[in-house]
């Protein structure tokens, strides 16, 4: 069997399920995890990766990290990397593919990195910043075709950039057994800009005036939750803010909801959605979703047919989206149902990582036949010696 590293700098952010989902889901690739650190929290997965420094964030370990980012010295890292004997490696996010790219180099394995989202839409130098990583990556995933467009626009080789969506767990997220919680709205995301929270709260602002046993559920935390929460409160919105939960508890809480809305909007930096797995994974618990036309939302949520799209940044569209499924439960479960055949049509996670791992297989088969090439060369100089 074939071993691919997948390298994330640390590994793994609690928001990052998507990319222990695919790695458990690989079957003709054995995976082996490498970072520099663990960030805090973390979050639990299969496999015992293989790290920089485990230690604590202190003097040493930032020390460590800092060197190790400036002039790639580590001796004993690389060492127990080489000793991994890979065919591929694998990293998550664009400036993760920077990170690793020289050594992905100096062991002679083609690279492949995954582009989700504000890697690509935040605005920045990227000339500047990735023109190594462009020669040197073997293969660009794009979450969308919306990441797509724009890692064309950012200057990244169009023809190395293939649109592969990470699929959903369908025996993981499931339908409901019991009733639903009638009138329950449900918000999974960080609390920034990009996540449009305060516009959901705004609407339902007038959502509750018009259904008035209507309530809200926000699973997440960030910056914003102070004041998020205060303008729930001034709106007298019932609303219960959960703070960060587990994979296992957002699922319970999908379970619950009769409508799943998350109104993504593109941030003052320029951070957009590259396509949002929050939302497939509520379609797969048949779900009916409630959300935006914006950056790659539009390619996980069939509007009008698995849930309802409205320009980012209008709440009182996204009022009366939310009011039209509270009032018509039929449409509602209708377009829940569809969700979940969209999902499993287009995003089954075996499927999506069966065709992952013909990627892989495309380029070590590739790489190996060059390295045999070499070998070949280099014996046929040692007998004209």
């Amino acid at each position: 069997m074939k071993t691919v590293i997948i390298y994330k700098a640390y590994l793994l952010a609690v928001s990052e399920t998507f990319v222990a989902e695919q790695v458990g889901a690989l079957r003709r690739f054995q995976p082996k995890y490498v970072a520099l650190a663990r960030p805090e929290p973390c979050l639990a997965f299969e496999g015992e990766p293989l790290y920089l420094t485990r230690a604590r964030p202190g003097v040493f370990s930032r020390l460590r990290l800092a060197v190790y980012r400036r002039i790639q010295l580590a001796p004993l890292f690389h060492t127990r990397i080489q000793r991994l004997h890979a065919n591929l490696i694998h990293a998550h996010f664009a400036p993760d593919g920077l990170q690793v790219a020289p050594l992905a180099e100096k062991l002679r394995l083609p690279l492949v990195v995954t582009l989700h989202g504000s890697d690509i839409t935040e605005r920045q130098q990227f000339a500047f910043r990735y023109a190594k990583l462009w020669d040197l990556a073997s293969l660009f995933i794009c979450i969308s075709e919306f990441i797509r467009h724009r890692a064309i626009e950012a200057g990244f080789p169009a023809e190395k950039l293939r649109v592969h969506r990470i699929g959903i767990n369908l025996e993981k997220f499931l339908p409901p057994t019991d009733p639903r919680v009638s009138g329950l709205i449900l918000f999974v995301g960080r609390l920034v800009e990009k996540k449009g929270c305060e516009v959901l709260l705004r609407a339902m602002g007038i959502v509750r005036e018009i259904v008035p046993g209507a309530s809200l559920a926000i699973v997440g935390d960030g910056p914003l939750r102070p004041a998020l929460s205060t303008l729930a409160s001034d709106l007298g919105i019932n609303c219960q803010f959960l703070g960060s939960q587990t994979p296992a508890e957002v699922h319970r809480w999908m379970q619950k909801a009769s409508i799943f809305c998350a109104p993504s909007q593109t941030a003052a930096n320029g951070d957009s959605e590259g396509l949002g797995m929050v939302f497939l994974e509520a379609q797969s618990c048949q779900v009916p979703v409630v959300s935006t036309l914006h950056g790659g939302i539009p390619e996980a949520v069939r509007n009008g047919e698995t849930g309802l799209l409205v320009p980012e940044g209008d709440f009182h569209a996204l009022a009366e989206a939310l009011i039209q499924y509270l009032k018509d439960p039929d449409l509602a479960a209708r377009h829940g149902e569809a969700g979940r055949a969209w999902v499993r049509s287009e995003f089954d996670l075996c499927k999506q990582t069966e065709i992952l791992e013909g990627m892989y297989e495309t380029l070590t088969s590739v790489t190996g036949a060059r390295v045999s090439q070499l070998r070949s060369n280099a014996s046929g100089t040692e007998l004209a010696r």
